[in-house]
């Protein structure tokens, strides 16, 4: 293949990969295992976490280096930055305890609870926007509660910011109502966000022509792939630049940057 050839066929592909990670800021040692796969290209992003142990320093950092961050909005954990007021703790504490009291929880509209979902999504919009010196222009959810009823239906995220999308699976993956469920939440997201193609996790590594398959659609879609540097499987398996071994059409994207819209022909069921 001549060189005029490759570069046709280069610009044909519309597709990223797009590796990120989560939990950024969450305490010293999430913070610095992600670091070393910034540093070394081996991820394209991160989310950020707020008002946490280590947030202050995860941001400075973020900004020194360049790194692409986004808000990993936390509605679950407990906040552990001292910096952090008695009442937003309160609210969170509400939230958590809903959230995590059942399985469905996350599905359920809970009314006397939407003051609260303003409250603590809105303080940690802000919480970003101080530390990283602009707005988020991409919000997922740790535990991806950033998809729970409340805060879909009352709309708590920034119309035109990027939304992490649901998990995308094989079909026969999952249940007909849960893959049903999720794609009308993909769709109601799109109508006011920017969404991945498809979103999978790093974890499981194995079998490793799951990996195979997921690298290989990004010459072709937007892939998001969610990881978490600070579980050591992954971080080896990252800093060794083994993820884009597995095609050798396919580099990891610099930043978190989608590209313009493919048909979705040949991806699984998102569920």
């Amino acid at each position: 293949m001549d060189d005029k050839t490759t570069s046709t066929a280069r610009a044909e592909r519309r597709g990223a990969l797009i590796v990120n990670a989560d939990d950024w800021g969450r305490d010293i040692n999430t913070t610095d295992r992600t670091l070393e796969c910034a540093l070394c290209g081996a991820i394209s992003s991160v989310s950020a976490m707020v008002f946490m142990e280590d947030s202050e320093r995860a941001a400075v950092l973020a900004r020194q280096h360049g790194i692409d961050s986004g808000l990993h909005l936390n509605l679950t954990s407990a906040f552990s930055a001292k910096r952090c007021s008695s009442q937003l703790i309160r609210h969170q504490q509400r939230l958590s305890h809903f959230l995590r009291s059942r399985s469905l929880a996350p599905v359920l509209y809970h009314p006397g609870l939407a003051a609260s979902f303003e409250y603590v999504v809105k303080s940690q919009l802000e919480e970003f926007e101080r530390q990283y010196g602009a707005p988020a222009s991409r919000v997922d959810g740790h535990h991806h509660m950033h998809l729970c009823a409340n805060v879909l239906f009352q709309k708590l995220l920034p119309a035109g910011v990027i939304v992490r999308r649901n998990f995308t699976f094989m079909p026969k993956e999952k249940g007909y109502l849960n893959r049903m469920y999720r794609r009308w939440q993909d769709r109601r997201l799109a109508q006011c966000h920017d969404l991945a193609d498809c979103f999978y996790s790093l974890a499981p590594l194995n079998p490793r022509s799951r990996l195979e398959r997921i690298v290989g659609l990004a010459s072709r879609f937007n892939v998001e792939v969610e990881t978490h540097p600070v579980n050591v499987d992954e971080y080896k398996l990252l800093v060794a630049g083994e993820l884009v071994r597995y095609a050798d059409d396919v580099v990891i994207a610099r930043r978190y940057l989608l590209r313009p819209r493919v048909d979705r022909a040949g991806l699984g069921a998102t569920a």
